[in-house]
């Protein structure tokens, strides 16, 4: 049976082939040929990804779409999950977690008990990929919790920085709670705006969470 190799990281500051070897691994142990390697640097929430529109392109049916781990795969809204685990579906993919064994136990799933082990399996995997989106979605609530209690307990409260450049400062707020493992670097030039107003922002952000 042959495997799609699926690796993702969120930043060009981390390393998205960091878990090739031990997918290799996975895939040699299960006696699954390497049909292909897709590995790219982009936001999980996305759903237009290009290395995995083009896994899901040349993929053939009957064939596995092998991850590390849900969240690799997604930190996708519900409605593009629904739309991303359609397309899998509709490819004919065996989608397998490495951290995940039910998914490993569908390779030979038939019958009743394999209808019954493919329930589970999709209810875990949906499960799991709640849990990624919900995550990073903590982040970002934690933020505007503690920026509210700020201006709660002092009315005149403002972030540093935030009167000279009120757009900008949210864009740079908004930025790292969506991308937290964004270096200050990436961050400034997204934002438009010098690194040393990144590194002020954070260290108020770390203040209002505290």
């Amino acid at each position: 049976m042959k495997a799609h190799l699926y690796l993702r990281a969120s930043t060009k500051d981390q390393d998205a082939l960091r878990a090739k070897a031990s997918l290799e691994a996975f895939a040699a142990d299960s006696g699954l040929s390497i049909a292909g390697i897709y590995s790219e640097n982009i936001s999980g929430t996305k759903l237009n990804r290009p290395e995995l529109m083009r896994l899901l392109d040349v993929a053939q049916p009957g064939e596995i779409l092998l991850c590390e781990s849900v969240d690799r795969l997604s930190r996708l809204s519900l409605e593009d999950w629904d739309i991303l685990k359609a397309t899998i579906k509709a490819k004919g993919l065996k989608l397998v977690i490495v951290d995940l064994p039910t998914s490993h136990q569908m390779f030979d799933a038939k019958g009743i008990s394999g209808e019954v082990m493919r329930v589970i399996n999709d209810m875990l995997i949906d499960l799991m990929s709640t849990m990624a989106r919900l995550d990073q979605e903590k982040r970002v609530e934690r933020i505007h919790q503690g920026l509210a209690n700020k201006r709660a307990a002092n009315p005149d409260w403002k972030p540093a920085g935030k009167s000279k450049d009120t757009a900008m400062w949210e864009k740079v707020v908004a930025l790292m709670a969506k991308h937290p493992t964004m270096s200050a670097d990436q961050v400034a030039k997204l934002a438009d705006c010098g690194v040393a107003t990144v590194y002020r922002i954070k260290r108020e952000v770390k203040t209002t969470e505290a």
